[in-house]
């Protein structure tokens, strides 16, 4: 059984250099997530909470410090090697949903399924599949300007699924939702969570980071505290 951490961050700093001025992002982040954890990441807006879920998910990197992600040290792979990984280990929700207007419900979960270069058979599996999983399915054929706020992102939250990913990573999922909407993609992640998947997730509402099993506070770029949820 592999005991090792999924994600593991020692010492991880970022800093952003504009007109001659350093902003420390991030200052010394030590954290780890186990397989199967929930995290919620938590903080006021501009404490680093985005920056660290970037780093997470090797869309960015950090100007010092280490990142393993399921045992491996990420700060040597080469862009083809990020993207890969990107592709087939995580899985991305956005706070803007990022659907594309002019593909279906369908074609928007099947599409990062076609980069992999996986067989027609294959795709239609995963993505029917991934739309049955957050109660989609009856939509795939629509648009998602037929769609609301709240069945945009349960679109978002399949497509990311689809790939099976090690990982979920939630940047505000429920930021552009009312609080119904929102409620009900928590409820969703918590589904998927207790059918073993492990999630990370950025918000900066108190009443959905206690849906997770531990909540990190990050200010000024640095963990300040962390709280392990009440068992339910």
């Amino acid at each position: 059984m592999n005991d090792k951490p999924l994600i593991q961050l020692e010492g991880v700093t970022k800093v952003f250099l504009t007109d001659e001025v350093e902003t420390h992002a991030l200052s010394g982040v030590y954290l780890e997530i186990q397989r199967g954890e929930y995290v919620s990441v938590a903080g006021p807006s501009g404490c680093g909470k985005s920056t660290l879920l970037s780093i997470m998910g090797l869309l960015d990197t950090p100007s010092d410090g280490r990142y393993w992600l399921n045992g491996r040290a990420v700060e040597n792979l080469k862009p083809s090697e990020r993207a890969r990984i990107r592709n087939r280990e995580i899985g991305f929700i956005f706070q803007a949903f990022n659907l594309i207007g002019d593909l279906t419900v369908y074609e928007n979960v099947e599409l990062p399924l076609t980069y992999r270069g996986l067989p027609s058979a294959e795709r239609k599996r995963r993505a029917q599949q991934a739309l049955e999983k957050v109660g989609m399915a009856h939509r795939m054929k629509h648009y998602p300007s037929q769609l609301s706020g709240g069945q945009q992102q349960r679109v978002a939250v399949a497509r990311a699924l689809g790939g099976e990913p090690s990982i979920l990573l939630a940047d505000e999922p429920t930021g552009n939702l009312d609080s119904k909407n929102g409620e009900a993609v928590m409820e969703l992640l918590r589904d998927l969570h207790r059918n073993g998947a492990t999630i990370c997730m950025v918000t900066h509402d108190p009443r959905y980071a206690d849906f997770a099993d531990r909540t990190v506070h990050l200010f000024d770029g640095k963990v300040v505290e962390e709280q392990v949820a009440a068992q339910s």
